[in-house]
């Protein structure tokens, strides 16, 4: 099927014709007939860069009434960047339509410049949702006659602690109207969402769901800990052409690993919650104009970030919960390209990877570290492939040509090859002259699995039990303990959303969490960890009162009995 025979309106077609389109992805062809024709609810199940913006787009705004002066068509995204990719695609499709109007609303910018766009009138509002809400509560915008609302990386919202700005700017909305909910994963949350909020959805789904992509490749490299950081730069010098995110799990883990890269020459910045907004765009703005090759996160800094061409995703941490590695991944492998994700990994977290797998329906390929000798092949080659592809400037360069020649005459053409691959190229062979194997030796993995096994088999039990005192994973991240686990019937999903909704902290950034039959216990931004833990100990979770503690400032006495629990009480004494 081609665009032009699924019913899109001509000052439509003009404009994606002028954008090269002819013919829709899988996730346009499914939906845009249903928009045109019928009208329907519809829940879009597709990863990232499948075209899901087209697909609601270009049927919703070949049906607003541009007469009408008033907000018609309400997309709500979870980010700054997704909310303004959205409306910069939306304004190119509509260019042909005469006097149809779009304003973005978001945080981070101010409000008082949006009021006014929306007073000039708009007939589609693109807008993150704690923004639209504030701007609902201050009556400055009439949703009393939209006709359709589009809910776009929902499962991402959702995980943001959106739900309730979700449900009052819903309740703002007609009941007659259009509801098309767009996710990455279909999670029970968006089953509610979906029975609550739509009639009838029809459920289009684009590969498999929750699985990800077929164009995007799965690698790992099994390194020790401490050797994470070397095996990064290994990875990212045997890609000489990379152009990607490099995703870790703290703030300040990204802005120590990205100082590192600077720090060795690479062309890397920091994407973090930390940031204004301005320097936030400033980062942005450098990668998506390719003056950065390396972009290193956090899952919650890089939400909603639309970027296209990236060749890989690299994983310094695999993320506490499984879905997000879709997420990551996903970015990566769009528009009918190629893409790599790569993950560093160590032996305590083969567990996790294989859960990843069953999550995402693939299986992750192991790969050696790249050695030495291969980097500065690939990263000579590279060079050889510049310099043949250069372009000569003979009217500019010809003035020179024969004070070179005379310089280089008592040299041969293979020993002039020689010096200049050497001259660009020294630092490489240099610096791998003796590098060493990062790789773990089938030995280290025996002897690994042997510990695991003189302890009864149940592995490093300072990974596994919330009352071992373990450190932070960084200096700027706290745990809290408390009395929720698996027995109650928790998930880390659930847990996530607690500590976003009572903190208040929507871009709450959240590190390493572990569920177990009795309790859990969180990290989370040392700066909010006492109001947190105060809120968290009035309120009441599924009829369980939570009982909420700092958890290292127990370690120390309650917790280093490992037969006593959160509270101080033994185990038996709690059943009894």
């Amino acid at each position: 099927m081609l665009f032009k025979e699924m019913g899109l309106s001509s000052e439509i077609l003009t404009a994606i014709t002028d954008m090269g389109f002819e013919t829709p992805t899988p996730i346009q062809e499914k939906v845009i007939p249903l928009l045109v024709e019928k009208n329907r609810d519809i829940i879009g199940l597709a990863q990232t860069g499948t075209g899901k913006t087209a697909a609601f787009g270009l049927p919703s705004i070949g049906n607003i009434q541009v007469e009408n002066n008033y907000p018609q068509l309400l997309i709500l995204s979870p980010t700054r960047e997704l909310c303004l990719q959205i409306t910069r695609d939306l304004e190119t499709y509509s260019k042909y339509i005469k006097g149809l109007r779009t304003v973005a609303v978001y945080g981070g910018a101010p409000i008082d410049t949006q009021i006014r766009s929306l007073k000039r009138g708009a007939h589609v509002v693109i807008a993150t949702p704690g923004r639209i809400h504030d701007l609902v509560r201050r009556n400055r915008v009439d949703l009393s006659h939209v006709t359709m609302l589009v809910l776009d990386e929902a499962d991402e919202m959702l995980k943001m602690g959106f739900r309730e700005d979700v449900d009052a700017i819903l309740a703002q909305t007609p009941k007659e109207k259009n509801t098309l909910l767009f996710s990455a994963t279909m999670s029970p949350e968006i089953a509610t969402i979906g029975k609550t909020y739509m009639t009838d959805p029809v459920e289009i789904t684009v590969g498999q769901k929750n699985a990800s992509a077929d164009s995007v490749t799965h690698l790992y490299h099994m390194v020790h800990a401490r050797d994470r950081y070397i095996a990064l730069k290994r990875v990212v010098d045997y890609y000489p052409n990379i152009y990607g995110i490099v995703f870790c799990r703290t703030r300040q883990e990204t802005k120590d690993v990205a100082a590192s890269l600077m720090k060795d020459g690479y062309s890397a910045e920091a994407l973090h919650g930390d940031l204004t907004q301005s320097q936030r765009d400033y980062v942005m703005g450098k990668f998506r104009d390719g003056n950065l090759s390396v972009l290193v996160a956090t899952d919650v800094a890089a939400r909603g970030l639309d970027v296209n061409n990236l060749t890989h995703v690299i994983n310094y941490n695999l993320p506490d919960d499984p879905e997000n590695y879709n997420h990551r991944s996903g970015r990566t492998g769009r528009a009918g390209k190629e893409g790599i994700a790569v993950s560093i990994i160590n032996m305590k977290e083969q567990g996790k990877m294989r859960q990843i797998e069953r999550v995402i329906r693939k299986k992750f390929e192991r790969k050696p570290v790249p050695a030495g000798a291969e980097i500065c092949e690939r990263q000579l080659f590279k060079l050889i492939e510049k310099v043949h592809q250069s372009e000569v400037n003979h009217e500019q360069i010809n003035p020179y040509m024969e004070k070179v020649n005379s310089l280089l005459e008592d040299l041969s053409k293979e020993e002039i090859i020689k010096r200049f691959v050497s001259q660009e190229f020294n630092r490489f062979l240099d610096y791998y002259k003796n590098a060493p194997d990062l790789n773990l030796s089938a030995k280290s993995e025996r002897e690994n699995r042997s510990d695991r096994s003189e302890r009864g088999g149940r592995g490093d039990r300072s990974d596994r039990m919330p009352y071992d005192k373990r450190k932070p994973s960084s200096k700027s991240m706290s745990r809290v303990v408390f009395n929720l686990g698996k027995g109650k019937g928790v998930s880390k999903i659930d847990i996530i959303d607690l500590m976003v909704k009572t903190s208040g902290v929507k871009d709450l950034e959240i590190g390493q969490s572990d569920i177990f039959k009795r309790a859990s216990s969180v990290e989370v931004d040392s700066k909010f960890l006492k109001p947190l833990i105060a809120k968290l100990n009035k309120k009441n979770f599924n009829g369980v009162n939570i009982e909420a503690e700092d958890y290292y400032e127990f370690a120390g006495n309650d917790f280093r009995d490992r037969n006593k629990g959160p509270r101080g009480k033994r185990r038996s004494d709690r059943r009894s």
